[in-house]
């Protein structure tokens, strides 16, 4: 017999100062953003989401496809779609997210280089429509309680494996009361490979943010250092100040 799937949460908003945050009917922050800045990226661990940025040629990323598995409060997808310029797919399960990211967070309608799609962010990853084609795959998927992620197994990172083109790369945040990082992170390497993964140290607020390249690279010295410089200068991000906490998993 088909049990009834759970019934999504119920989305709100709080303001606190210049900040809005969004919330999945609990406290948990399920993203947030600056009303004066609503394009730029607020929270630290988001901003470090964007460190696939390291391992492209900044010339090349408006010609780029990025895909959010989980919309949260739309910061990547309004940064990769407004800021980098690039094609955009944010894959999202719940209707009252999308309306709530349109209403009160300044996600823009789709457009040619925008879609926002309902739907399971594990029917998506295992589905051959999208495969090849993502360059930039960022994973955050929590439910209201923020326990743990919700897709959190080897076959699914081998689906997202499965997505990223032959430079492509996944960025993923781990975080929450019940997650385990080393067995999450095992995952991680087991599909991906082990010298194909790096990972930031934790957040203040306990995100840590781990990053998998479909191809694994190692850049010679300092080229990471002049990317950074070049990511801050172009778009603003903090990218210099991520080499001292950021390191390839051994």
């Amino acid at each position: 017999m088909k049990t009834r799937p759970d019934p999504l949460p119920e989305v709100n908003f709080s303001d606190h100062g210049d900040i809005r945050y969004l919330h999945l009917g609990t406290e948990w922050v399920q993203g947030s953003m600056r009303l004066d800045e609503p394009f730029e990226i607020h929270l630290e661990y988001v901003q470090r989401m964007m460190a696939w940025l390291l391992f492209v040629e900044p010339a090349s990323v408006a010609r780029r496809h990025a895909m959010q598995l989980g919309l949260g409060a739309a910061s990547l997808t309004k940064f990769c779609h407004r800021k980098l310029r690039m094609k955009t797919t944010a894959i999202e399960l719940n209707p009252q997210v999308v309306a709530a990211c349109r209403l009160w967070f300044k996600l823009p309608r789709d457009d040619s280089r925008l879609s926002v799609v309902l739907g399971d962010a594990a029917e998506v990853a295992a589905h051959e429509h999208w495969r090849g084609q993502v360059d930039a795959l960022q994973v955050d998927l929590y439910d209201h309680e923020a326990a743990a992620p919700v897709l959190d197994s080897e076959a699914f990172y081998a689906d997202c494996r499965r997505l990223l083109t032959e430079d492509g790369c996944m960025t993923v945040n781990l975080f929450g009361r019940s997650s385990s990082y080393e067995r999450s992170l095992a995952r991680i390497r087991a599909a991906f490979g082990a010298e194909a993964v790096w990972a930031f140290r934790p957040t203040r607020e306990g995100n840590t943010v781990v990053l998998a390249l479909r191809t694994p690279q190692i850049p010679v010295r300092g080229e990471l250092a002049a990317r950074a410089d070049e990511i801050r200068d172009r778009w603003g991000l903090p990218a210099p100040k991520w080499l001292r906490v950021f390191r390839r998993v051994e």
